[in-house]
């Protein structure tokens, strides 16, 4: 297997390695937006595993930003599986890095939710603050009132309608909608802003997300595309050598480092929309970038960042907006679902003089190609059975702009079972055909039968064999 990366220019913004003073009572003449209630904000980091080291990285300095703009920490809800910082595989032990010259991004963060705490069902307990429904972690939930603000950020792997996590099951669309919907009843947050890091990150929202809840969500990719991690090994800027991951996401750091060049007091909503989208754009490469997309109530866009994210007096003098940092440029990434390989292709390079590890790492390559393999051959089969030649075709179709992804959401998780009761599991590459089991519900294609072109599909699979979604490298 072979594993190119296009030599681009690379392109920052702003200093991540740079110290910031917690936000106090400081306040700027003409800067300040009539302010009531308490910041809070939950950051999830959706995967485990070194390959993905990048979404906790993410998730830490997303902790970092939030910590030096004066958010306090008991208002802060961190989900991360926890298991990059001291992984054997990290160089630096005890320490995340999210730039290749940036500094510790992973000290203080807290461990609210780790391990098998990390799924679905403390996220929504979480987000609606209701400690009962918690199983694990610390406890802590957005415990917020009616004049209160709230900052999501999630970053992972994901597919058409869905988040991943690293405990099952994942995060389905309309769940999450719901949850929102019902916050809002409660009169739990005055605002809220939701910023989305995930392969075809729009259909979580594409056609279901209400504009009357006040709630502005930003995605690092339409319904239909990639997103891309960038800083890895053999780009440039590259990570220090002794890394073998990629060590942050391009709309991520496209967002963080943005905060972090501007005055926040002044910056808004909207501005950084531009600024991100232009630069996750690629240059309007949409090979090598995606489209940020927006969804729900636009009409927030005008609000000053600071009312999410905190404010550094430090930043005084920064602009709110500079036309220089947003000129096209390009930066070196490697889509989502490629990223782990490049890491165990890079660590099968190290292994040269360790025989046994350098054997291991390449059965792991070589069962990660096998089961991506089975599960798209397996979903063209499933395809031909169900609608004859053109089937394969037929499941990859996509729904016009505006429409939800799926009519029937109960429908496409069952169909998801299904598939993997028969075929294994999805992991998270799989996830890519989730429009596929979406379409089936569309076309009202009945459970019984879909089970019987996954049993033709997939009988002579192994269902509990070795494959990548239940070994230590999470690929």
């Amino acid at each position: 297997m072979i594993i190119s990366l296009l030599v681009l220019q690379s392109f920052v913004i702003g200093g991540s390695g740079r110290v910031i003073k917690l936000w106090g009572e400081e306040s700027i003449a003409g800067d300040d937006v009539a302010e009531e209630g308490t910041r809070w904000a939950v950051l999830v980091a959706g995967s485990s595993g070194f390959g993905n080291y990048r979404h906790q990285a993410d998730v830490c300095h997303a902790y970092q930003l939030l910590r030096k703009g004066g958010v306090k920490e008991e208002n802060i809800v961190v989900f991360m599986y926890d298991d990059i910082a001291m992984s054997p595989f990290n160089p630096r032990p005890g320490i995340i890095i999210n730039h290749p010259q940036g500094p510790d991004v992973y000290a203080g963060v807290p461990k609210d939710y780790t391990g098998e705490n990390v799924t679905t069902q403390n996220l929504y307990a979480v987000i609606l603050g209701d400690k009962t429904r918690l199983k694990g972690g610390s406890g802590k939930v957005i415990n917020s009132k009616p004049n209160d603000r709230i900052f999501i950020y999630y970053s992972d792997h994901g597919g058409p309608g869905v988040l991943g996590m690293p405990n099952t099951p994942n995060l389905y669309a309309m769940d999450f909608i719901e949850v929102l919907q019902k916050k809002h009843a409660s009169g739990g947050y005055k605002e809220m802003v939701i910023y989305v890091e995930a392969c075809e990150s729009g259909s979580l929202f594409e056609g279901i997300m209400p504009k009357d809840i006040n709630v502005y969500v930003t995605t690092a990719s339409n319904a239909q595309e990639l997103s891309f991690g960038t800083y890895c090994p053999g780009m440039d800027p590259s990570p220090p050598s002794d890394f073998p991951t990629c060590l942050g996401d391009l709309f991520s750091v496209a967002w963080m480092e943005d905060s972090e060049s501007h005055n926040l007091k002044r910056e808004t909503l909207q501005q950084q929309y531009q600024a991100v989208k232009t630069r996750t754009s690629n240059s309007n490469n949409y090979e090598l970038g995606s489209h940020v997309m927006e969804y729900g109530d636009t009409n927030l866009k005008d609000e000053r960042l600071y009312l999410y994210q905190g404010f550094d007096p430090e930043t005084v003098n920064f602009p709110s907006h500079n036309p220089n940092l947003q000129a096209p440029v390009m930066q070196q990434v490697m889509n989502q679902r490629d990223a782990e390989l490049l890491f165990m292709w890079h660590m099968y390079n190290r292994s040269e003089h360790e025989s046994n590890k350098k054997t291991e790492m390449l059965k792991q390559i070589k069962e990660t190609v096998k089961h991506r393999m089975h599960l798209d051959y397996s979903m063209e089969l499933i395809g031909t059975f169900l609608y004859g030649r053109q089937g394969p075709r037929v499941l990859e179709r996509a729904r016009q702009p505006g429409m939800p992804l799926v009519d029937d959401w109960t429908c496409l998780k069952s169909m998801v079972r299904v598939f993997e009761t028969q075929c294994g599991s999805l992991t998270q590459y799989g996830m890519k055909h989730m429009r596929a089991f979406a379409n089936l519900c569309n076309d009202r294609i009945s459970e019984a039968a879909m089970e019987e072109a996954c049993r033709a599909a997939c009988g002579a699979y192994n269902v509990g064999e070795m494959h990548p979604s239940n070994t230590g490298y999470s690929a």
